[in-house]
């Protein structure tokens, strides 16, 4: 059984990091898309917002799928679906616009279901466990947005054409997910009703709390994606190449930050870390806000790596030990709001910096950070440590691997 649950883990941490990878792959190429199929700056945010609607929808879809197929199989196939759509997105001709539309909205709804059938299996896996270990996964996904972000610039700085820079990607990762896949395990099989069939279980005004924090988390994360480039060199008087650094230095100390996190779980428990990382990411925007120069900035960006990085893993963790008997349920509702935070976010700076000032945008994700604070407590609903009270040894058996689906 403890083979079994090493291989699920190790399988399912690289799920994560090929997600990590492929979305990376597609973001940061953003600019080359719209340059190749002609995209207006008028109809470009139309194009960015029908990816995270459709994951939405995706992640709707994905909880009513689990009522009747594992979350095992639904990651199994929904994964080589996101990698050939990025391949897709970038293999179109000059110009052709549903060609692209087409491509980014298969990867959108199929980004839904996977984001929530990873993090379901996250969630079994860490019950099984009886220790965290959610935000080891995350860590795998930053890895690979890192690498992700790389082979990217490479690509772009050897002028290679979008599917030139996917193909080699996606030939890699598709088949390496598929044979991966057949160790998925699909935590506590042996009783059902422990894999969140149907809804029922679930009620929202408790789970409530964890959406405002899912939502305050990717405002955060939103911000630096989308801002710090331009915040660095149109407010700090950085130059362009040094603008470009502090996304970086964020997905850098996000990668630490995760990395180390599980433990700090396991030692101080859950809600601890959710108060101390909001606090760090509050100081972080704070910092951003007053910078008197590019290099104070970047401390700033780095506070923020290091603040938000533990937010999200164990908001999707809380919301298993919130709703037990219905924890696929939970995930899928929850990672909903993870695509309207990225939605909000964005914009929501946008129109503060014009109205007002961009160092002052800065100060609205710090409110809504802090105000995570007030629902802390959330995070210990558990009585594991892995929750906020006392580690907790194993007593859930784990289910067979996917390999029997």
């Amino acid at each position: 059984m403890t083979e079994l649950l090493r291989r699920g883990r190790a399988s399912l941490a690289f799920a994560f990091f090929a997600q990590g990878a492929a979305f990376a792959l597609l973001v940061t190429r953003i600019p080359a898309i719209q340059d190749r199929y002609g995209i207006s700056d008028a109809l470009l945010p139309v194009f960015l917002a029908a990816v995270p609607v459709l994951a939405g929808v995706g992640s709707v879809t994905t909880e009513q799928l689990v009522k009747r197929v594992r979350p095992s199989r639904l990651l199994r196939w929904s994964q080589p679906v996101v990698l050939l759509a990025l391949l897709a997105a970038g293999a179109g001709g000059q110009g052709q616009l549903a060609a692209v539309a087409v491509a980014l909205g298969v990867f959108g709804l199929a980004v839904g279901m996977l984001d929530a059938s990873m993090n379901m299996l996250g969630v079994s896996l860490q019950r099984s466990y009886g220790r965290s270990i959610m935000l080891s996964f995350h860590a795998a996904y930053s890895l690979g947005g890192i690498v992700g972000a790389s082979l990217a610039w490479a690509g772009a700085h050897w002028q290679l054409a979008l599917w030139v820079s996917y193909l080699p990607v996606v030939a890699v990762l598709l088949p390496a997910t598929l044979v991966g896949s057949r160790w998925y395990v699909d935590g506590d099989a042996a009783a059902p009703v422990a894999r969140g069939s149907g809804g029922g279980g679930v009620v929202f005004k408790l789970l409530l709390p964890l959406c405002l924090v899912m939502t305050f988390a990717y405002i955060g994360d939103s911000t630096v994606s989308n801002w710090s480039a331009k915040y660095l060199k149109d407010v700090l008087g950085s130059s362009e190449q040094l603008a470009t650094v502090p996304y970086n230095v964020y997905m850098v100390t996000t990668l630490v930050g995760r990395a180390l996190g599980d433990f700090g779980v396991r030692r101080f428990g859950a809600a601890a870390v959710v108060r101390l990382g909001a606090l760090v990411a509050a100081a972080g925007f704070a910092v951003v806000a007053v910078a008197p120069g590019a290099w104070v900035g970047m401390l700033g960006f780095t506070l923020l790596g290091l603040g938000l990085c533990v937010l999200v893993p164990q908001t999707f963790a809380a919301a298993g030990r919130l709703f037990p008997g219905a924890s696929d349920a939970a995930v899928a509702r929850l990672n909903i709001f993870n695509y309207v935070g990225f939605l909000v976010g964005s914009p929501l700076v946008g129109a503060v910096g014009d109205a007002w000032s961009y160092r002052g945008a800065m100060l609205l994700p710090m409110v809504l950070v802090l105000v995570t604070l007030v629902y802390a407590r959330s995070f210990a609903a558990s009585g594991g440590r892995y929750g906020g009270g006392h580690e907790r040894p194993r007593t859930a058996d784990v289910g067979r691997g996917s390999n029997g689906l």
